[in-house]
């Protein structure tokens, strides 16, 4: 394993916290389970997209870019912490942000003005469609630009979950503890990839499951097969000889609901539920929807009392303020 040579910038607070979650472990009545709290990575309140970052910007460092420029929905967690970075290391950065400016900027939104960057709004186009176009005006203005992945999501945003996988083994054998599955918010392949190579290098045991959190079944298999090779070529990025195909996918597409974004019964009860029992805010969109499919798959037998489980915490708090009108205030956990 060979990444020394791969520029980094240092943005994040790591190790993030690794923690037992004993009440709801007992309220659901099965296995351990155990939470990665990349909520705590410090960079604009936190969030995992801090960790892919250090190696993308650390890439656009390196090309000697003075602007950068990403893309996704108009609460997109990567967007804000992005922007955060850019302002943190004096670079310009511009946003593409899908739908129409609201009246009011509020959650990731509002982050994102407080951080100085320059928004277009691209209705239907929260994918970065609209990117290229921008770049070129940029470009014309005589800036460097660096366009940063959807998500993060590149061989060096995946290596950065090589790292974090690195990470965790570190702190697991330090506290004694082991896994039989890790279950996190799978949305642009990055993080999923990485820890399926991480997985690999350590020689680990683990399922890693993605719990699918926009992709419907239309677009599920380019989905699966991006993720597959985004692995495969980060792990030619750092030298490996490790190899993937749909056996080692898992990306679990119960959980889809309505959509990306819509919040349903799924999302507020483990919004709530995380909340009341262990005092941890999950968002709306991300892990929300993959603490619900965690709390199911419990219920339903596919996770087993003698099994135990991670959690991967990816962040996303700043969003539950612009979701107030579409989450169960009321609703109480036992």
């Amino acid at each position: 394993m060979d990444y020394n040579h791969i520029p980094r910038e240092p943005l994040g607070f790591f190790p993030t916290p690794l923690i037992e979650l004993k009440r709801l472990s007992k309220v659901l009545g099965g296995p351990k389970i155990y939470m990665k709290r990349d909520d705590n990575t410090g960079l604009a309140l936190g969030g995992n997209k801090t960790r892919k970052l250090e190696f993308i910007l650390g890439d656009a460092l390196a090309k000697g870019a003075d602007t950068i420029i990403t893309a996704g929905a108009i609460q997109s967690n990567h967007c804000r912490q992005t922007a955060a970075a850019a302002a943190s290391l004096g670079m310009e950065c511009h946003l593409v942000l899908g739908g129409e400016e609201p009246e009011l900027a509020s959650g990731n939104l509002l982050l994102d003005k407080l951080f100085g960057c320059h928004i277009h709004w691209a209705g239907a186009n929260r994918k970065g469609e609209d990117i290229p176009r921008i770049v070129e005006q940029l470009t014309k203005q005589g800036k460097n630009v660096y366009v940063v992945p959807y998500g993060g999501s590149s061989e060096r945003g995946a290596l950065a979950f090589v790292e974090a996988f690195k990470e965790l083994e570190s702190q697991r054998q330090s506290m004694g503890i082991s896994f039989t599955h890790i279950v996190f918010a799978s949305s642009s392949g990055g993080t999923q990839a990485g820890l399926m190579l991480g997985n690999k290098i350590f020689n680990s045991p683990y399922q890693i499951v993605g719990i699918n959190i926009d992709k419907g079944e239309t677009d599920k298999v380019s989905f699966d097969q991006y993720t597959l090779a985004l692995a495969n070529s980060t792990a030619k990025l750092i030298n490996t000889d490790y190899g993937f195909t749909a056996s080692d996918l898992i990306l679990n597409s119960d959980y889809v609901g309505e959509g990306y974004g819509v919040v349903g019964a799924l999302e507020n009860e483990a919004i709530a539920m995380t909340a009341q029992m262990e005092g941890i805010l999950v968002d709306p969109v991300y892990t929300g929807r993959a603490m619900g499919g965690l709390i199911d798959m419990v219920r339903t037998g596919k996770i087993k009392e003698s099994d135990s489980v991670l959690f991967w915490h990816t962040g996303g708090a700043p969003a539950l303020f612009a979701y107030a009108n579409e989450l169960d205030l009321a609703k109480k956990t036992q």
